[in-house]
């Protein structure tokens, strides 16, 4: 069975029949850098859509993260920016309770005109390597945990980043570690973030005040698919932004927002079954079975070559510093976060891998991608990983992720890795996009550049 889904038309009439209130549909669909496309339809276009899909220019999907066409995709003028049909992913059609204007939502998925897959969706290369692992008789289950920060909403449109005010009237400011305070001070957004994600079907479990002012973290339950966790991440980015905006506030899931506080990570939990659905990292080993540990071993040896990826902006690479959550070289250990794979705790039943190397800002799509297909090449080239970290991984792990966008970029640019397991057309796409956007995020000049450099030089 292939990994992407597409819906059927009686998804669209069942959902019409049970809100008959909603006028207006966004199709959404995700480019590489995790921005969402679409259009905007009205009540009567649905049952079109889900019948015969509906038309993008295919040069959507050759956008850089500011919405600037990329030329050296082949996406534009070699195609005469033709369309692509894209068509609605089956179990995404949902409810936008955030919206004034009852509205509803759907993911699309892009196909060429033979009816394939198209290269350039990031969704596509998921499902390659979805039906990969499949193929070789391992089903994946997923999840993705995001941190994202709360930012006072007119200072963010002026520009300036400052913790949020709760609505009684206090600002948190110093750094505070699972505070109990910050989740009764802005209880009022939070339950309506709960609410919304129950209208809206996400599976949304708990939620914790993170380490610095205003940080939070929500933990979205596994799904046995891993297009689905994926799936559940885009579309929870979009629901804490749009509930926070009708609060008064700015989400951003940006990995550095701030230069002196924490980055937010998105940690992607990971486990392999079999046919059975029987869990095959379940074990009573402490250091893991034989196939959880070649698991782990893929993930080692292709982390520096996926940091492109796991990494994908600028700003991305402010995160990572010692003793910040964010790991600086390939290593593991046993319920341990000083180090980029945890192995978790529990009951044998339900252990699974925690990469933790992704900031917030990741296509989920795509960063999910690469951490299954390491686990993969790990188990099918039967590989060892390090002995296992204990205590402070910091002071035991040199750094030799790549430190930098452009050295991340060239690395993921020489991997073989990235186009046997993504597909060697998409990876070219994604990686030209990403060259693209690092040239013409240095060729501007900053206000840091001024004031370092204008008299001092």
């Amino acid at each position: 069975m292939p990994a992407v889904k597409i819906a059927d038309v009686a998804e669209a009439e069942a959902f019409l029949a049970a809100h008959p209130d909603v006028v207006q549909f966004e199709c959404l669909l995700t480019d590489c850098s995790g921005v969402q496309r679409g259009k905007l339809l009205r009540r009567a276009e649905l049952i079109g859509a889900y019948r015969a899909g509906r038309p993008l220019p295919c040069s959507v999907l050759s956008l850089d993260i500011k919405g600037a066409d990329v030329e050296e995709t082949g996406l534009l003028w070699e195609t005469g920016d033709a369309d692509r049909i894209c068509r609605p992913v089956a179990g995404t059609l949902v409810r936008s309770p955030w919206r004034t204007v009852p509205t509803g939502q759907f993911i699309l998925t892009s196909f060429e005109t033979d009816g394939m897959g198209s290269a350039s969706d990031p969704r596509h290369a998921l499902g390659r390597v979805v039906e990969n692992a499949r193929a070789l008789g391992f089903h994946p289950a997923a999840a993705v945990e995001l941190e994202f920060y709360l930012l006072d909403g007119k200072a963010a449109a002026e520009g300036r980043l400052t913790p949020p005010t709760a609505p009684n009237g206090f600002r948190q400011t110093d750094l505070q570690a699972c505070l109990v305070q910050d989740l009764s001070d802005f209880s009022d957004l939070l339950e309506a973030i709960y609410a919304a994600a129950e209208t809206a079907g996400l599976p949304a479990r708990t939620l914790i005040s993170e380490y610095s002012p205003g940080q939070f973290e929500i933990v979205l339950e596994h799904r046995a698919d891993p297009l689905r966790a994926a799936d559940d991440a885009i579309l929870w980015k979009r629901l804490v932004k749009g509930v926070a905006e009708r609060h008064g506030y700015v989400a951003t899931f940006m990995a550095k927002p701030y230069a002196d506080f924490a980055g937010s990570g998105a940690h992607f939990h990971v486990s392999l079954s079999d046919d059975a659905g029987r869990n095959l990292f379940a074990g009573d080993e402490p250091e893991g079975n034989p196939l959880l540990r070649q698991a782990i071993a893929g993930l080692e040896t292709t982390m520096a070559e996926s940091m492109a990826i796991l990494a994908p902006n600028a700003n991305s690479f402010r995160r990572f510093k010692p003793n910040s959550y964010a790991p600086l070289g390939p290593a593991w250990a046993i319920d341990n976060r000083s180090v980029p794979i945890r192995v978790t705790g529990g009951p044998p039943e339900t252990r699974h891998l925690e990469q933790r190397v992704a900031g917030a800002d990741v296509n989920p799509y795509v960063g999910l991608a690469v951490v299954i297909a390491g686990m993969i090449e790990g188990i099918e080239r039967r590989l060892t990983p390090s002995p296992p970290i204990v205590g402070n991984g910091y002071a035991q792990v040199p750094p030799s992720l790549p430190r930098f966008w452009p050295e991340a970029l060239r690395r993921a640019r020489a991997s073989d890795f990235l186009k046997r397991r993504l597909g060697e057309r998409f990876t070219d796409i994604y990686l030209t996009i990403k060259e693209a956007e690092c040239d013409r995020f240095f060729a501007e000049v900053s206000d840091r550049d001024i004031h370092w450099y204008l008299r001092l030089a």
